[in-house]
């Protein structure tokens, strides 16, 4: 990329967190204008790197050089509940000097405030407008609004205050449907630097290259999230091509070794035998053996040579092959059989105002789809029949044992290891029985005396999966909050792979549409002002609709 062009570069950029642990060493990248969608596994440093740009870490080595000015939206964005709309998007002191203005205070220190922004409430509107915002209001709290509309707020802020890079940090978590569409035609329009973290595919179906961040160093591949696969799948097949290559020279060069110790060999005992029947004079028979051992060490290391640099080759060719292990499930105590029952809800009224009129049964291991807007109460749903949240009124029965995942992965106990928090739910497990199915879940080893504490965003979900799956008695009734919220696309697919070998009842409540297609649901229920209801996943759009 042409250094003209750039407006993000990190030269020899390395660093280590406190503890020591390394995230980059010697990293050398340069991002321009486009859209660039960031991918690598769980771990491997994506926020990091987008924290560094953004300058709210210092690198241990190396630099980090903007051309222009950047704004950052974090994955764990916090608002204070206190502030007004208008002071998170940066507008209040303007607007009040404005306001001041208008009604005949003429101070001098009020014309200074406004400056030349005297559309500013229009402005501000305008973008609440293009986000879907309109209605909440420039003076509202933001202890009013939900976690999506303070991520789309956020965003607002960030678009009127017209950066020339935008560093977004999965920003569709948490986001319905609608307010999805909103995000991605806003990506669509933005026309400057755009560096992208997520595991959407729909929005990275949006950027204009692929950097995919693995083991330090980042790849290159241009056009969407479509064309990198496609790429990445021809490139796989080379590099198993040149394993297989590679381990086919490895067997014929050891073979070639052996041979040639089997030949050596038969000539030091025909030496033997000569010297031994002293057929030939004693100084030639001595001058004999001296040209057979130094031709025999060095065609022994000719080919001891030629093994090591096929082994090495096989090496290479093996590194560049990418082996990202799947999870394992083999639960068949987790099995219900068609028609058995599961739950009942009658007449629910929940808390915060939702509800479930009427009658509503789950039978057999029927795979459901829970949708709807933000704060439709979904999650309040799935409380509720967790046993987390009682009803105002009315019946949530499960009939089955039941596991629920939340949104905030809060099951496990931080400052226990993954054993210990796995003991507390199975006491009737050994330690190594509990140890071999932590290892199905990717925890092998030594892996699972980590603490809850120390995990990644995705391998805490891996590992609270584990605790819920392994829980006795096994639950039949398995309920998932936003499960793709903190999972890398290799995550996703190990999830899937994961849920599609679960013989129970599965209700998931998600707005990331291709991973709820990629279940197998077999019914899809939207939870909105009327209650809960069927419907066609074709009326479903990506970007999103009214009834989303």
């Amino acid at each position: 990329m042409p250094a003209s062009t750039t407006h993000i570069h990190c030269s020899s950029l390395s660093f280590a967190w406190p503890d020591g642990s390394e995230v980059f060493d010697d990293l050398h990248l340069a991002v321009g204008p486009g859209r660039t969608g960031l991918i690598g596994l769980n771990g491997c440093g994506k926020s990091t790197l987008l924290r560094l740009m953004a300058g709210e870490l210092t690198p241990t080595a190396g630099h980090v050089r903007a051309a222009d000015d950047i704004g950052y939206l974090r994955q764990d964005l916090v608002l204070d509940t206190a502030l007004r709309v208008d002071q998170v998007l940066g507008v209040a002191t303007a607007r009040a000097a404005l306001h001041a203005i208008e009604a005949g205070d003429a101070r001098e220190e009020h014309f200074a405030a406004v400056g030349d922004d005297w559309d500013v409430e229009e402005r501000a509107g305008a973008v609440l407008s293009q986000l879907g915002l309109s209605a909440i209001g420039l003076d509202r709290t933001v202890g009013e609004l939900s976690g999506g509309e303070c991520v789309l707020l956020r965003l607002a802020a960030l678009l009127l205050a017209r950066p020339a890079v935008l560093l977004l940090d999965e920003p569709t978590n948490n986001l319905d449907m609608y307010a999805r569409g909103r995000l991605y035609d806003a990506v669509d329009a933005w026309t400057g630097v755009l560096v992208v973290v997520s595991h959407d595919r729909e929005l990275l179906e949006r950027v204009d290259r692929i950097a995919d961040l693995r083991d330090g160093a980042v790849t290159w591949y241009g056009g969407s999230l479509s064309a990198y696969e496609q790429a990445l799948a021809v490139e796989q097949e080379a590099a198993e091509r040149m394993v297989r290559a590679a381990e086919a020279d490895v067997r014929r060069q050891r073979r070639e070794l052996s041979d040639a110790h089997v030949k050596l060999a038969r000539r030091r005992r025909y030496g033997q035998k000569m010297w031994d029947t002293k057929r030939e004079p004693k100084a030639v028979m001595g001058q004999r053996k001296q040209t057979a051992q130094e031709s025999a060490g060095k065609h022994r290391v000719l080919h001891t040579e030629r093994l090591a640099e096929a082994e090495e080759r096989l090496d290479e060719a093996v590194e560049a092959v990418r082996d990202d292990e799947a999870i394992r499930i083999e639960l068949p105590q987790t099995q219900v059989y068609p028609g058995g029952g599961v739950l009942m809800l009658r007449d629910l009224e929940l808390a915060y105002g939702a509800r479930v009129p009427g009658e509503w049964d789950l039978r057999g291991p029927e795979r459901i789809a829970l949708i709807g807007r933000n704060g439709a109460g979904k999650t309040t749903l799935l409380r509720t029949i967790a046993g987390e949240l009682e009803p105002v009124s009315g019946e949530a029965a499960v009939q089955v044992p039941v596991g629920f995942l939340p949104q905030r992965l809060d099951v496990l106990d931080d400052t226990l290891s993954l054993v210990a928090n796995v003991a507390r739910v199975a006491p009737g497990t050994t330690d190594n029985g509990i140890r071999a199915r932590l290892a199905q879940f990717l925890f092998k080893g030594g892996r699972g005396d980590l603490l809850a504490g120390t995990l990644s965003g995705g391998e805490r979900l891996r590992a609270t999966l584990a605790a819920l799956l392994l829980t006795e008695p096994a639950p039949r009734l398995l309920m998932l909050d936003e499960p793709t919220n903190s999972l890398d696309l290799s995550g996703v697919h190990r999830l899937t792979s994961a849920l599609a070998a679960y013989r129970g009842a599965l209700i998931v409540a998600s707005h990331d549409l291709p991973f709820l297609a990629s279940l197998g649901i077999t019914r899809w229920l939207l939870l909105d002002a009327d209650g809960l209801r069927d419907i066609d996943p074709g009326q479903l759009s990506g970007s999103g609709g009214d009834d989303a």
